[in-house]
């Protein structure tokens, strides 16, 4: 149950983050255009304002060479284009020498003073500079005065040509196209969450309809599937609902049908030594013989009530120890030879010929009290459920990869319709007759539980009134 409110409060978390997902494509695409057009505005007009006084600066300062502006100061044309250039651009515009004076100020601010700055050393040095400071809002250039000789070979620096103009035209331009774009940004931000907001209530109403639908499967009213059929992707995620309830229902069921099992097979040892106990209890001069028969008879009880707990108490930590196996290198030969050792009186009192087939020595990383226990159970129901003077044949061998445990008995068979049932707990093919040897019904599901913590595998292979045969695989190397 806490699976379906987690999905009830993912899907009812849907629309929210629908809403927001829509605001973010809506909003943030439009303030990166917005940020993007105004500086690309802005680096496109000083661009172009700074080529267009770079070229004007270029023309004056060869009509100022050619007309010895520096030596004559008085070239009135000179003077006027100087400061037509200043008018124009909103700038100032200073002619140095080549002693670092300051010939000619359009603002007649600092004429006679010397100048030395970065851009004015390196025009010395024939470079052109241009530079923008956007704190200050001006463009700045200096251009140098170069005059070639007679033969035009070599050229001499003789001054700077250096130009400070304004950008505030540029900046005021630039303030209005942000308010434009701030306009328009606002407008699609607010169109954004008004029609993300339609959209997404329109996505979310399948999944709104799916939240009610699990809430009233969770109550235990309404159907037991999951409907909605809106999308396809509401379609997938309703049939992989369906199938995991069907997954909870039957892990429901069988846990249900175990505790029903348990309390059974625990219960009736129970009854037995109440009505053995009560039987002594209400009879007078009990015999010796019969006080004995029936102590012993509440003995066997209370040793298949421990056998059964011990069971339970082995599958119960199969259950919960997946991962903490003991592995260590074991000789299977020689425990696969103990175990039959073991085990040779129950098969001596039964008459049943016990032998063990070895192809190659084998060695491999298991767990060894859990494949002792795997491979026990099987060998002990080979030989409880067989027949008098019957035989249980056990093999042993190997490849490069794998180890093969066979266990092949006369005895008295598996009915076909119960062979896919057999490593449920509790679960018996002759119920009288696994009682009356002993059987818990737990067997097989410890066995088959210990084969798979192995990585391993199990198969079984039986004729009713023939005989079975188990098939065990097994990795010789684990790998956790």
């Amino acid at each position: 149950m806490t699976r379906f409110k987690n999905l009830v409060d993912f899907i009812k978390s849907l629309r929210f983050r629908l809403i927001l997902l829509f605001i973010l494509i809506g909003v943030i695409p439009s303030i990166l255009l917005r940020a993007g057009m105004l500086n690309s505005y802005e680096t496109r007009a000083v661009s172009i304002r700074t080529s267009e006084i770079l070229s004007q600066a270029k023309i004056l300062a060869n009509q100022i060479v050619s007309s010895d502006y520096l030596n004559s100061r008085d070239t009135a044309m000179i003077n006027v284009q100087l400061d037509q250039l200043s008018t124009i651009y909103d700038g100032r515009v200073m002619i140095i020498d080549d002693s670092f004076h300051i010939v000619r100020d359009t603002y007649n601010l600092d004429e006679g003073k010397t100048i030395i700055s970065e851009e004015v050393i390196k025009s010395y040095y024939g470079q052109e500079i241009s530079k923008y400071d956007s704190e200050n809002r001006y463009i700045e250039m200096t251009v140098p005065l170069v005059r070639m000789d007679e033969d035009m070979e070599k050229k001499e620096i003789i001054g700077v040509f250096m130009v400070s103009v304004s950008t505030d035209s540029i900046n005021l331009n630039s303030d209005y196209l942000g308010q434009t774009t701030l306009v328009i940004e606002l407008v699609c931000s607010f169109c954004s969450i008004f029609f993300g907001c339609l959209i997404a209530a329109q996505l979310v109403k399948p999944f709104h309809k799916m939240s009610k639908s699990i809430e009233v499967i969770q109550t235990g009213y309404g159907a037991d599937t999951l409907q909605i059929n809106d999308y396809t992707e509401t379609i997938q995620i309703c049939e992989k609902f369906n199938e995991m309830l069907a997954r909870m229902k039957v892990l429901d069921d069988s846990r249900q049908e175990f505790v029903s099992n348990v309390s059974h097979e625990l219960k009736t040892p129970l009854t037995s030594m109440k009505v053995l106990a009560d039987s002594i209890n209400s009879m007078e001069n009990v015999p010796v013989e019969l006080y004995k028969e029936f102590m012993a008879d509440i003995g066997n009880e209370v040793d298949r009530e421990t056998k059964i707990i011990n069971d339970l108490l082995s599958l119960v930590k199969m259950d919960k120890a997946a991962g903490t196996l003991n592995i260590t290198n074991i000789n299977i030969n020689e425990l696969v030879e103990l175990i039959l050792k073991r085990l040779k009186p129950i098969a001596e009192k039964q008459n049943v010929e016990l032998v063990l087939e070895s192809f190659r020595p084998v060695s491999a990383d298991v767990d060894e009290v859990k494949i002792t226990l795997a491979f026990t159970n099987l060998i002990e129901n080979a030989i409880k459920y067989n027949r008098p003077d019957g035989w249980v044949h056990v093999s042993l061998n190997a490849d490069h990869q794998y180890f093969y445990l066979k266990v092949e008995d006369s005895g008295i068979g598996i009915p076909e319709e119960s062979l896919e049932h057999i490593y449920e707990r509790f679960y018996r093919v002759d119920k009288s007759h696994s009682r009356e040897i002993g059987g818990t019904g737990l067997g097989l599901a410890i066995t088959r539980n210990a084969v798979l913590m192995h990585r391993g595998a199990i198969k079984v292979f039986s004729t009713e009134g023939e005989g079975t045969i188990f098939n065990v695989r097994i990795p010789l190397n684990y790998i956790s």
